[in-house]
Formats: structure tokens, sequence, C-alpha cells
């Protein structure tokens, strides 16, 4: 069995364990959302709607809420020093479709349990005189202050080439 969804002004054809990547809705991962603008329901007898199937819908799992990476708009005009650069990253939520439900019937699945983060292991603390012995010494990576010897100080700025034009020129 398959249908045909409407949503974010798109329309997709799913079959049950469908993963597919919509624009930005509602919900947690690991929550169940249902769908409701089911355009087609098709199998052994295709079913369609007009506008849509009345009480057909979309069962799906919320698998992660995230965002594309970045798309540069870059406009630029030539000869007349006007540019613009704007970036934008679009919002998905990317779902797994678990079931294509028929008339008016409820989601069976409930939404999985959420995986819980182990803890992680306090450090072993120690006396202050183990800590200190034990620790090695960090060395130093910056440049010493020295002053660098053989480098000539910059020229003075001064009257440009005779005749130049622009920059150099006061």
């Amino acid at each position: 069995m398959f249908a045909v969804i409407r949503t974010g002004g798109k329309q997709y054809r799913v079959v049950a364990e469908d993963v597919l990547k919509i624009d930005k809705i509602k919900g947690e991962p690991g929550e169940i959302i249902q769908l409701g603008d089911v355009l087609v329901v098709g199998g052994d007898n295709v079913t369609l709607g007009a506008p849509t199937v009345a009480g057909a819908s979309v069962a799906a799992e919320v698998l992660e809420q995230g965002r594309d990476p970045k798309v540069i708009a870059f406009k630029k005009r030539r000869r007349k020093n006007s540019r613009r650069k704007r970036g934008h990253r679009q919002e998905f939520t990317l779902l797994r479709v678990t079931e294509i439900l028929t008339d008016g019937a409820k989601p069976s699945l409930s939404a999985r349990p959420k995986a819980q983060a182990k803890p992680k292991p306090a450090p072993a603390q120690a006396d202050d005189e183990d800590t200190e012995e034990a620790r090695p010494k960090a060395k130093t990576k910056g440049k010493a202050a020295k002053p660098k010897a053989g480098k000539k100080p910059a020229k003075p700025a001064g009257k440009g080439k005779a005749g130049a034009k622009g920059k150099g020129r006061k």
C-alpha cells in the first residue's frame, strides 16, 4: 500500500518504512506524528481524493530535527561597486513512515523510548602531593619576547613616485 501526501507545499509518495526529509514541522525525535493531507491511497484499488481522501492519514516517527548545509546567495552588479552576500540554512525534519491509515484509524505504534545518555564516570581524585608530582610540566609553545635582529624598520610614509596618481600621493 502506498500514499501520496502533501506537506510543506510539496507532494511525496510514501510506503511504510520509508525515510523522508521534509520541511520542518513540530515534533521531538522519537515522537509519532500524523500527516492528514493524503491526496491518493493506492494498493489493490486506488482511492483519489477531492482534494484529500476522507479519513486517511499517514503515521510517521520523527527521527531528527536538523539544518541543511549553508547555501550562499551572492549577487554582484559589475562596474557598480555593488555586491551582496547572504547565507541560508534550511531547517528540516527527518521522518520514518510507520503506517498508512484509512477510515479514520489511529496509529497503533507508540513512540519508541528515547535512549538515555550514559553518565560519565567521575575522575579519580588523589592527594595534592601526588597530583603535583604526577603532572608533567607543560611546555610553552609561544614565541619568546626577543627583539628580532636583522630586520629593518618599516619605511616612513612619504610622497609617492613623481606623477603617480591615486594611493601614494597626498
